[in-house]
Order: structure tokens, then C-alpha cells, then sequence
């Protein structure tokens, strides 16, 4: 006896490898399909549509392909209401709970479908029934739920719709275009990312950078902080040890002992970044020590002086902290999900950890530019799954400043 059910696909399912993929996983997982309608978009605004008839053995067999059918955005053709279970207790989810995808996701309630707000991935969807303006479905985090929360179980009743890339191939973002660069020209492509970031910035969208201390020790700071004063960065999101180097570079123009401009090392410089740290404490915190006039340049200095705000996430390892760097692992992840709902844009620079914890909560949607000098860093990031990615395997001390000279170039265009 086997078991059937009808899925749709629709958009541009060829050109971006949605339809393949669809029918790989069917037969990879020991299913058969039969396709029962097949439309082609035959020209860029027009787009294809495929309805298909999928098997399996058993019920079991059919859920776990349909599953991952809708992972890649195919949605049953005869959609229901979906399913809400009371969540039986403050951070504990019903037993079979939908477990979000980053892509843009709808859910069927009373008939209607309803956008999910603040999608990431490997949340449940919380449905409020009752909300002022109607029914509203949104993400909360496994620590997030509170009890009698209606949670999303099963996959009736939702839709997942990924993201395609632009067809025209126009810009760093264009179809097909993105994926790790070691090969193409760099000098090209950072002028194609500061016309992405000037596109952004005049549609009022918002820069959010990652920065690690590589950028630092790699004398890239004082470009950054151009960057952070001319308003082309709107947030930084880092850990405590970038915020520590730069504000050293500020005080003593050493980075982790290291003199920034002759590469020598002085005597006792090793120590450096534990008086900028004993200082910066003394002073009450990084804002306080730009006020009294101990900090009067680099990152941090800029993003106290134009409201710049940053996150500052702390580590096992972090010597000090920092007053301004957060401790509290929970706390920290939620005021980097604060920043990563906001932006429009992403830059990677230079660090592994911190990229992952805000690339985990970035919505498919977002461009993303990640750079690093380990291109297995940049695939690690770029695999989290974002459709508007691209990565640059290339020394963060060239790129900073090339990007900082023709982002200006680009703005006097304009």
C-alpha cells in the first residue's frame, strides 16, 4: 500500500535549481513522483510552475519526504489550517513542534495566511490569535517560550518560499553570482559591494558590520572607523578582544603588543591591551573613557560619537571584560538577534565565531558579504544558507581599505 500527496512549485524552479533539487530528494529518500503539470517562464518576468504527484511505501515514508520538500519550498497543493498545541511549559515546546527554516515562511490560520515576523532558523513559530490587528504568527527561541504559547506542530498550514537571486546578474548579488571569490578580481567585486552598500544606504537601509581582531592587528582599524564616522556602518557587532585591540591602537598604537605602523613589538607592549582594559574600567566604560578624553580615535571612539551602537559579545576567554561586553551568553544572543532583525545588509570581517552567531539569525533575505583569508571560514558561513551571499577569500587589511576608498569614490559619484 503506498501513500500520495501533491506538492507545487513555483518561481524561477529551473534556473535556480529548485526543481532538481526537489526531484533529488524524492528519489534519494526511496520515493517516486509523477509530474501532473509543468509551466515555463520563458522569459525573465515569467515564472514557472510545477504540480507533481509524490509516493512512498508508507505514511511515515511520505512525511519525511514532504518534509524536506518543503525545506526547499514545495508546499502542498491543498494546504489546511495549521496545527497550534499549547506549549506545556515555560521553554518547553510540544512534542512534534515545526522547527523554522531562514526562509520567508507563511502559516494558514482560519483560512488566511499570515506572514511569520522575525524569521530565523531553528525557532518555533508562536501564533497569537487574538493580536490587535488581527492574528499574528512570529519566531521565539526555545528559552523564549512561556507557557500556553500556541506553537506551530507538524507542517500542515505552512508555507516556505526561498529566495531566489535576481536574473539580470547586475551587481556582487546577481543570479547565480554569489558563492566563495578567490579567483575574480577583487578589486572589481569590493567596488561592486560599495556600490551595494551605497544602493542600501540610500534606500534607507541599514549596515550591520561583524568585525573581528584580525581587522585590527591588520591595521585596517582607522578605515572602519572612516566608515563608522562617513555613516556607511550603522552597527557593529564584535567581541570583547576587537573592542580591547582597537581601543589599545587608540591609547598606545600598539594591537595585541604590536606597533600598527613599523610591526615592531616595544618593550612591554604584550601588556598593552591589559592597561587599555584596567583604564577603560577605571574610566566606567567605553563611553565614559571617550568623554574624559582618554579615547579620542579609532572604532569604538567613532561609534560613541555618532551613535553608532554595538554589541559587544564576551567569551571564555576574554581577559578583562570590558564594562560594555555582555556575559551573559542568553543575553548576548538576544541583543545580537536585535541587530540582525534590523539589517539590511551584513558584513563579515574576519571573524568565524561571531559571523555564525549573527548569521544564525539572519533571515535568508539578507545580503551578506563575509570575508576572510581561511576560505573554510567563508564556506562555513555562506553554508548557513543565505540566498543573497557572497564571500571573499582575501586579507581583511586590503579589503577594509580598497572598500572605504571606493565606497567615497562611489558617493562623489552619485
Amino acid at each position: 500500500m503506498t501513500a500520495t500527496r501533491t506538492v507545487e512549485l513555483e518561481g524561477h524552479i529551473i534556473d535556480s535549481g529548485m526543481m532538481q533539487r526537489c526531484f533529488g530528494i524524492v528519489m534519494d529518500m526511496g520515493g517516486s513522483f509523477e509530474v501532473e503539470e509543468f509551466d515555463i517562464g520563458r522569459r525573465k518576468d515569467e515564472v514557472s510552475y510545477c504540480r507533481m504527484q509524490v509516493q512512498a511505501d508508507d505514511e511515515d515514508a511520505l512525511r519525511s519526504i514532504l518534509h524536506e520538500l518543503h525545506q526547499s519550498g514545495a508546499n502542498l497543493s491543498d494546504p489546511s489550517d495549521v496545527t497550534l498545541d499549547p506549549a506545556p511549559a515555560d521553554q518547553v515546546v510540544p512534542m512534534g513542534f515545526y522547527s523554522t527554516t531562514n526562509h520567508p515562511t507563511q502559516v494558514r490560520h482560519e483560512g488566511e495566511w499570515i506572514t511569520v515576523e522575525d524569521v530565523e532558523m531553528d525557532c518555533a513559530i508562536v501564533v497569537d490569535p487574538d493580536g490587535p490587528d488581527g492574528p499574528r504568527a512570529s519566531t521565539k527561541v526555545l528559552n523564549g517560550i512561556r507557557e500556553d504559547d500556541l506553537v506551530v506542530t507538524g507542517e500542515a498550514g505552512i508555507r516556505v518560499q526561498p529566495p531566489e537571486r535576481p536574473r539580470d546578474a547586475s551587481g556582487p548579488f546577481g543570479f547565480m553570482q554569489g558563492g566563495v571569490s578567490s579567483e575574480r578580481p577583487s578589486e572589481s567585486l569590493i567596488e561592486q559591494v560599495a556600490e551595494a552598500i551605497a544602493e542600501t544606504k540610500r534606500e534607507g537601509g541599514t549596515v550591520l558590520a561583524v568585525c573581528g581582531p584580525a581587522l585590527i592587528h591588520s591595521g585596517a582599524g582607522g578605515e572602519l572607523a572612516r566608515l563608522v564616522r562617513e555613516g556607511y556602518v550603522d552597527m557593529i557587532s564584535a567581541g570583547n578582544g576587537f573592542a580591547v585591540h582597537d581601543l589599545e591602537r587608540g591609547l598606545y598604537g600598539t594591537s595585541l603588543g604590536m606597533d600598527i605602523e613599523t610591526l615592531e613589538h616595544p618593550r612591554q607592549g604584550h601588556k598593552h591591551h591589559i592597561y587599555t582594559i584596567s583604564e577603560v574600567i577605571r574610566a566606567g566604560g567605553i563611553e565614559e573613557a571617550v568623554d574624559d578624553g582618554l579615547v579620542e580615535e579609532g572604532v569604538m571612539y567613532e561609534c560613541v560619537t555618532n551613535d553608532v551602537p554595538y554589541v559587544l559579545a564576551g567569551s571564555i576567554r576574554d581577559d578583562g571584560p570590558l564594562p560594555d561586553t555582555i556575559t551573559d551568553a542568553v543575553e548576548a544572543q538576544n541583543a545580537i538577534r536585535e541587530q540582525a532583525h534590523e539589517a539590511d545588509m551584513v558584513l563579515m570581517l574576519a571573524t568565524l565565531l561571531h559571523s555564525v552567531a549573527v548569521g544564525n539569525c539572519l533571515p535568508s533575505t539578507t545580503k551578506v558579504v563575509c570575508v576572510d583569508i581561511n576560505p573554510a571560514t567563508v564556506t562555513q558561513l555562506l553554508d548557513r544558507g543565505s540566498s543573497q551571499a557572497i564571500g571573499m577569500v582575501t586579507d581583511i587589511g586590503t579589503f577594509v581599505p580598497t572598500l572605504s576608498e571606493k565606497l567615497l569614490d562611489v558617493d562623489d559619484a552619485a
